[in-house]
This record gives structure tokens, sequence and C-alpha cells, in this order.
């Protein structure tokens, strides 16, 4: 049965999605107040950043929106893009490479809904329930398709979980293919887009999707079972070809934590390196930094009321070797960014809150990569988004219901701050470089 004929790729490779047993299903400043709410007209703005919020406050009732800060300035439009009667409390975004659009997703209704970024506005055609809650979704290069893992999804005669692919349009969004990959959890995908990975939970294999298979009647899947413990998360190098999987071990149930290089083609592993603990990681050049909280860690003598850590390792991928290690705030670490003036930026949950007269912490680090400091800012709470503004050094943060502005220069917040009025709960540049 032919559901639809989507083009997967940039060269137009036409694909028809078909139900093939066993192999995929396919379905279709310094502000603080607000200004006044304007949800009707664009904020005219030409580089921005959207703040995901709940509960934007309105004079008339609180609805969720997406708040827009000019990225300049750092100041609050009263401009929303409104997203009342299409979804609620949407948690966690997704921009596209192009910055045409972004994706909002809802866990409560399970709705994934499209913006338009140009004229900041959520079509009514640009929506679509998912057949579970995700916690990972990835653009491919040309922001085309979209694919949603989401390890509850129902598969007939099979386990549930499956990757959601999602053609899009900046108006609209529709579900072309269900592949299914048991307990699929977190999906990555490459810098050319030919590849995904795919990992899921309690699992020591990695799914590699390759995109242009759906519908042709191979099976788009390669499922790689040596040399993991508890995968979670990969990293690409620059040409696609090299893929960097962190084995989450024993922090997941597992043995042993590390970073294994593999041929993604082939799913060849040529080396692997053990590390404390791994959930989330960036590539800086030749540099892979890598953190996670081993199990029952210390604070390596640190001064500190919390009586566990995470750690941040440094690891030279010329010679995949372990270069260096560094104390940082514990919980699962899965926000990570490179500032301005190279700090590694690392957002965690789950952490220990310390909030006594004497020392403020929560789930922020901030890795100096010049000096191996450690810098853990005095704000408690889950780090739920971090966003780098570009050819600018400051930092916005979502930790704890709050959007934070740190300057890169001093590591600490800077005096212009801009106060959003409901929960800060994740922030995106709508714009490439101004």
């Amino acid at each position: 049965m032919v559901f639809g004929v989507p083009r997967l790729r940039k060269a137009l490779i036409s694909i028809a999605c078909l139900c093939l047993a066993g192999v995929f299903l396919v379905s279709c400043g310094s502000v603080n107040s607000n200004p006044t709410t304007n949800n009707n007209q664009p904020s005219g703005l030409k580089f921005r950043a959207f703040i995901s919020n709940p509960v934007e406050a309105s004079f008339s009732s609180d609805f969720p929106a997406l708040n827009i800060v000019d990225a300049t300035q750092d100041l609050l439009s009263a401009s929303v893009v409104n997203l009342s009667g299409i979804t609620s409390d949407p948690t966690f975004m997704v921009e596209s490479p192009t910055y045409g659009l972004t994706l909002v997703f809802s866990p409560a209704d399970k709705v994934l809904t499209v913006v338009n970024n140009a004229n900041e506005s959520a079509a009514s055609s640009g929506k679509v329930t998912l057949p579970g809650e995700t916690e990972s979704i990835a653009i491919d290069p040309f922001s085309t398709f979209a694919y949603a893992a989401v390890p509850t999804a129902p598969v007939a005669g099979q386990q549930p979980g499956a990757v959601v692919v999602l053609a899009l349009t900046k108006t609209s969004v529709r579900v072309v293919a269900t592949i299914p990959v048991p307990g699929a959890h977190y999906v990555v995908d490459s810098p050319d887009g030919l590849h995904l990975l795919v990992f899921a939970d309690d699992s020591n294999s990695v799914t590699v999707i390759t995109p242009i298979l759906i519908g042709t009647g191979t099976d788009p899947r390669m499922v790689v079972s040596t040399g993991f413990d508890r995968p979670v998360w990969g990293l690409f190098s620059s040409d696609g070809t090299t893929a960097y999987i962190l084995n989450c071990g024993a922090q997941c149930g597992g043995s042993v934590a590390s970073v294994v290089s593999m041929a993604v083609s082939s799913g060849t592993i040529s080396a692997t390196v053990p590390v404390d603990a791994a959930t989330i990681g960036l590539i800086q050049g030749t540099t892979l930094y890598v953190a996670g909280t081993p199990p029952g860690a210390d604070c390596g003598g640190t001064t500190t009321a919390a009586t566990t850590c995470g750690r941040l390792d440094t690891i030279d991928l010329n010679s995949m070797t372990m270069t260096g290690s560094a104390v940082v705030t514990d919980g699962y670490h899965d926000r990570i960014a490179m500032g301005a003036s190279n700090q590694v930026f690392l957002g965690a949950h789950t952490c220990t809150n310390v909030n006594t007269s004497t020392e403020t912490r929560g789930c922020l680090s901030i890795f100096q990569t010049g000096t191996s400091k450690v810098v853990i800012p005095p704000a408690v709470g889950d780090v739920t988004g971090i966003q780098p503004i570009t050819n600018r050094t400051v930092v916005y943060v979502c930790q704890n219901g709050k959007l934070r502005i740190y300057d890169t220069t001093t590591d600490k917040l800077q005096t212009t701050q801009v106060n959003i009025a409901g929960a800060a709960t994740d922030v995106k540049l709508a714009d490439g470089p101004p």
C-alpha cells in the first residue's frame, strides 16, 4: 500500500513508502517584567532566540508560547509565537539546520508542532501526533525530513519502539514511515544526512539507518552488536564517515563506560577508549569532550556539600586517548555546548542541588578548556536548554524554569537579564549569524 512519495534526499530521490512485514511499517535586556504581549504581529527582529514557555502570561489567560528575544541586545519582544489551541506544555525544541523552521514537542498530548520562523507562526496543518513521547528528534541537513525516536511506539508483532520519519515544510508536518527499533530512545543524524544512529535503553547494540533505503524494499537498518556497553549517544566526524559512540556503562546499568570509534558504513570498530562516564559529548576540532556521572563517584577533593559528582573527560581523537578529566556536577548530563571564549557549558538533570548559607549549586558546570578550571554557577535546578549566541560572548541557559544569560568573559551572569513570565524550558536561535 502506498501512503506517500516524499523526497528523502536533495538529489530528488523519490521513494514509495511500503508496508514490508518485519522490516518497516508506514503510517501516515535588563527587563523586570514582560512587555505587553502581542499575539498577532511578528517581532520584526533579524536575530532572534526562541524560548519555549508553557504558561506565557497575557491579560486574559495563560497559554503555551514561544517567547522571542532580540539576541543582539538581550531584549524581550512583545511578540510571541502563540501555540494556544495547537499544543500544550512545550518541553523542547529542535532547530532546523537552515533556520527555516523550529520543531516544538509537547509530551502531554504527544504533539509535534512546526513553527515557521519567518512569520513566527504555527499553522493549523503544522502539527502531528506521535505514537508516544520522545526525547530525541533529528532534522536532516536539508530541513525536509525529521526523525523522532519513540521508545513506546507500538509495532505489530514486535517489541515497542520505532523511529518515526516525518516530512517537513515550514507550515506542515506528516508521518511518512515508521521504522521499528525496539526501545528507540535517542537518534543522531550524520552531517551529510546519509546515516542515522539510533540508541535504545538497556541495549548493547547500535542501529544504523540509511534514509535513502526507506521505501526501496531493502531493510534500511544495520544493527551493530559488538563492542558496546549500554550506548546512548554518538557524534560524527565532519565528513560523516566515522561515528564516536558513547558507551554509558555502569551509569546505565552496564559495566564500563567508553568511547568507541566506528566506521559508519560497515559498523567496524577501530578503537575503544575507557572513560569515567559517558552520556553526552561535544567535538571541538580534534578534541572530544565527554561527560557523565560514575555511580558513587566522589567529588575529587573539591569543596562542596554534594556527596557525588560527575566527570568531564577530554579525548584526543587523533590518538584516541584520554588526555584529562575534571570534576563537574552530577546527574544525567544531556545538554552541552561550546561558548565563545572556549568554555564547555554542561547541563544535567536530577543532579544534587545544594542551597545553603555557604553554597548554592545545581546542574550547570562551566569548564574552561584553556585552564581546565570548572566553575559551578550559584543556581539550583535542572538545566533544560543551552544556546551560545553566535558572534557574541554570551550564552543563554534555561535552568529551573528561568532564562539566565552568562558572560563568557567572566563565566558569570551578565548585568542585563531577561525575565520570562512563566517558565523558560528550552532555548534555540531562530536565525543564522547576523
